[in-house]
């Protein structure tokens, strides 16, 4: 596992240093400017910054300059359900949003923000409080990634009670899961009115569309409820109707709460995604 997760350190570190960092920046902005000091105009400075009264004073231009208060609290929520150790492809779900908490607390510890991990399944697996440091950062990731839940199911509404609880100030909130709970709605609408909140939905491709293979024996991974699936073309049909609609379910609340969401598949790289979203909020806040 120390393997895995010093792996996960080297690739999100460099893209964060050679795609990330900068659009995080950009697209997570400070709270606002303070004036630091003056200094002597030159060509091509913004007039409107001009100090006057220092300018008076010494008979020569000077202008303003300031700091972007830029210090932020981001909050990821990883649903870590028994649903997210499931993975078709090259990872499970748990590992895509292991290297995604990986990302997101190395862009804020490169832009000096304070960043947190909020674990859940059917309760709340572990919570530790936002800060900055490097050490921070890696046991977030080492969290993400090794964390044995004590629960089987998912409980959206009731981890997002919980970080609305301990999260009293501000933050920016990554709510990662498969979203495949029910009832969360109106305490997403609640977090989404104290928080900037953004929805990274891990998905498989299993999800959509179902094998065309034999017979094959499942087994509900929150429930440990097992069957026999048949291997009729309408059990397939049926499959995969009711998870279309399910996503359409997921997308129409999304889009009712003007979300931000994301959509990672575990058969995908990450990366484009999610440099699209940093540049299309980016290009929204301008």
């Amino acid at each position: 596992m120390f393997a895995k997760t010093r792996r996960i350190e080297i690739r999100t570190s460099r893209l964060v240093n050679e795609l990330f960092a900068g659009r995080y920046h950009s697209t997570f902005k400070g709270r606002g400017v303070e004036f630091v000091d003056v200094r002597e105009y030159v060509p091509g400075d913004d007039i409107r910054t001009i100090h006057w009264p220092v300018t008076a004073r010494l008979g020569l231009p000077y202008i303003k300059r300031f700091r972007e208060e830029r210090e932020l609290t981001i909050l990821i929520a990883v649903d870590v359900s028994r649903s997210h150790a499931f993975g078709t492809r090259s990872r499970h779900k748990s590992e895509l949003a292991a290297e995604l908490v990986a990302l997101l607390s190395f862009a804020a510890l490169k832009n000096n923000d304070k960043v947190g991990l909020l674990l859940f399944s059917d309760r709340i697996e572990s919570y530790l409080p936002p800060r900055k440091s490097r050490k921070h950062a890696l046991r977030l990731v080492r969290d993400a990634l090794t964390i044995q839940p004590a629960g089987h199911g998912t409980d959206i509404k009731g981890a997002l009670e919980y970080l609305n609880r301990v999260q009293k100030r501000r933050a920016i909130v990554f709510l990662i899961s498969d979203f495949l709970d029910e009832g969360w709605e109106r305490l997403l609408a609640i977090t989404q009115r104290h928080h900037d909140t953004v929805a990274f939905v891990v998905d498989d491709p299993m999800e959509r569309k179902w094998p065309e293979v034999g017979r094959l024996v499942i087994e509900d991974a929150e429930t440990g409820r097992r069957g026999l699936a048949p291997a009729s073309g309408t059990f397939r049909t049926l499959f995969e109707k009711a998870n279309a609609a399910r996503r359409e379910a997921r997308n129409r609340i999304f889009s009712r709460h003007r979300l931000d969401r994301v959509l990672f598949r575990t058969d995908q790289d990450y990366v484009r995604p999610l440099l699209s979203f940093f540049q299309e909020r980016a290009r929204r806040i301008r």
